[in-house]
């Protein structure tokens, strides 16, 4: 059976790179999928669950945005920032989710609400990955 590479980077660092079967990612205007033989794509990203199969099973992966390239058999994400499900701290991604809601909440003159509402994206996006 066919495959794709997968790659999944930011900044710091290789958060993934591995032979899959499918890739679904949170584009920007819906979700999208790519299979073996998909033609070439650039899409922009939300924040939100990226998900691949691979070996028979389904693997979630957190992204934080970024850009999507598919190109041949391979499909590579930019991203500032991304996590395995398995290696989420879901108790520190909570305490965010907290912090995000009070800003949001408080409407006061001094936040930047547009920062806060993606703050408050970012961590309802990670914690819906518990138990993935």
């Amino acid at each position: 059976m066919a495959s794709l590479r997968l790659d999944i980077v930011t900044p710091d660092k290789l958060v993934l790179g591995r032979e899959v079967d499918y890739v679904g990612a949170p584009g920007l205007e819906g979700e999208f999928g790519v299979l073996p033989g998909h033609i070439p794509l650039l899409a922009a990203l939300t924040a939100g669950r990226l998900f691949y199969k691979a070996d028979g099973r389904t693997n979630w992966v957190f992204v934080s945005g970024g850009f999507a390239e598919v190109s041949g058999d391979k499909v590579t994400i930019l991203a500032e920032s991304a996590e395995e499900a398995d290696k989420i701290d879901f108790d520190r991604a909570e305490q965010a989710l907290r912090r995000a809601q009070e800003r949001v909440e408080s409407k006061a003159s001094d936040i930047d609400m547009y920062r806060a509402q993606l703050a408050l994206a970012r961590a309802v996006a990670r914690l819906s990955l518990r138990g993935r």
